[in-house]
């Protein structure tokens, strides 16, 4: 292969999950440090990332569609480079089947990327999906730029190998990041423009570390302390597990002000058998404990989920418990899902796989139980008065769009602008958003 140019402008495509996300923001924050700067809106760029998840199905077939849809009308490519979690687990595989694809970097491998681009501009293919030792934060440059809402990835990796699940082997063993280093970063975040910080992991309840007094604190020390950053207003996170909520989370949930009310704790069935095979760790019973407590703590919590239907051996009255469960909690979100084996996991190799048209069947009326308590949920907010934080415009002229502290989509018109607290009154509700009238600012 011919050596090429050194990319001048890049363009990073991001799917799945949060983590994603703001794995995506630090790979283009790195590349910006090389001199590499972001391709404008509509033009094509040297260098695209794509930076993949491994969650939902087929996966691996949508990359090579995206690389497909990458060829340019006089047949060349622009340099590509497959990141995340399928370049991870299939990366070899991607380099096989797709010679466009010059660069394969795993989700713990990415701050490798500026030497990976010398090395394809040589004409050479590189894979790293390495994960080193010495994680890849250090090497990554500080923040610089934020909206007004911003991720900071506390917590990586996964040491519950759920029997369906790829992420341990993916993004590897959990690993929690320094204290020192998370307030550093928020702080950073914060003078950048962001008011609101979602603190992610995989399991990131499961987040501990020594603080600046030698202490060992968990997630909800982490939580008291950021709340003590002035500008900062909202803190939210995301995903917990279950079996690592402490009562010191649950408590903050109480306690803390800006720890907004909305909890994604995903329970995935509510069969205990079926939670068993799973390798989920706890039952039924004991997430919906989880959840008692917490709502006495916080009796204006929103909960959210995740649910499977279809996992191997699932009968009709297993997912008739899952339905009770759903009506027990009453969800103000959730996502569920159709299971899909995945390669190297133990669920993939279980007999008793479910026909796709019952999976069919099960999930349809489990988004319908879903869709019927979301609905409900955002209709009991018509009349509440709450503060909304403004995210962007509307795609209606003079209406712009935030999130209320139970993370719902508030569409209303008004003299603001992105960054502003502002206090509106909810008046009408549907589906996907509520919309409001806006009172007054609170601080802009």
């Amino acid at each position: 292969m011919p050596s090429i140019e050194i990319p001048r402008t890049y363009r990073v495509k991001s799917f799945g999950c949060q983590m994603n996300v703001y794995d995506g923001e630090r790979m283009g924050e790195l590349l910006a440090e090389q001199g590499i700067t972001a391709a404008p809106e509509g033009e094509e760029a040297d260098l695209v990332v794509l930076n993949t998840c491994h969650i939902r199905e087929k996966a691996a077939e949508k990359v090579y569609s995206d690389i497909g849809r990458l060829r340019r009308t006089d047949g060349s490519s622009p340099l590509i480079a497959v990141a995340g979690c399928v370049a991870q687990a299939e990366g070899d595989e991607i380099m096989k089947r797709s010679p466009a694809v010059k660069m394969v970097v795993g989700p713990q491998a990415y701050h490798r990327l500026p030497e990976m681009i010398r090395v394809a501009a040589e004409g050479k293919r590189v894979t790293d999906t390495d994960m080193p030792a010495e994680t890849k934060f250090g090497a990554l440059p500080r923040r610089r730029r934020s909206g007004p809402t911003a991720f900071l990835t506390v917590q990586e990796g996964c040491d519950k190998f759920c029997t369906y699940c790829v992420v341990p082997y993916t993004r590897g063993a959990e690993v929690s990041r320094p204290h020192a280093d998370l307030i550093d970063e928020a702080l950073r975040l914060v003078d950048a423009g962001a008011r609101e910080i979602t603190l992610l992991g995989q399991n990131v309840n499961a987040w501990t570390g020594e603080d600046a007094k030698g202490r060992q604190v968990g997630l909800d020390g982490l939580i008291r302390e950021l709340a003590e950053i002035p500008d900062l207003v909202r803190i939210r996170y995301t995903t917990s597990h279950p079996n690592d909520f402490t009562g010191g989370l649950i408590a903050a949930h109480g306690e803390v002000a800006k720890l907004m009310p909305f909890l994604h704790l995903p329970v995935q069935a509510g069969s205990d058998r079926v939670l068993k095979a799973m390798n989920r760790s706890h039952t039924a019973e004991s997430y919906l404990k989880v959840l008692e407590k917490v709502r006495a703590a916080r009796p204006d919590i929103a909960l959210s989920g995740d649910f499977i239907v279809g996992f191997p051996g699932e009968t009709d009255a297993e997912f008739e418990e899952t339905l009770a469960l759903v009506d027990a909690v009453g969800y103000a979100q959730c996502f569920s899902f159709k299971y899909s084996p995945r390669a190297g996991t133990p669920a993939a190799t279980m007999t008793e796989q479910v026909p796709a048209e019952v999976m069919t069947e099960r999930i349809m009326r489990l988004q319908a139980a879903l869709g019927r308590d979301q609905t409900a949920f955002n209709a009991a907010s018509v009349g509440k008065t709450c503060e909304v934080l403004v995210e962007r415009k509307g795609k209606l002229p003079g209406q712009w769009l935030g999130k209320s502290p139970w993370l719902q989509s508030v569409y209303f018109e008004g003299d603001v602008a992105v960054g502003d607290l502002v206090r509106v009154e909810l008046v009408d509700s549907g589906y996907n958003a509520v919309s409001g009238r806006l009172l007054e600012t609170v601080a802009a």
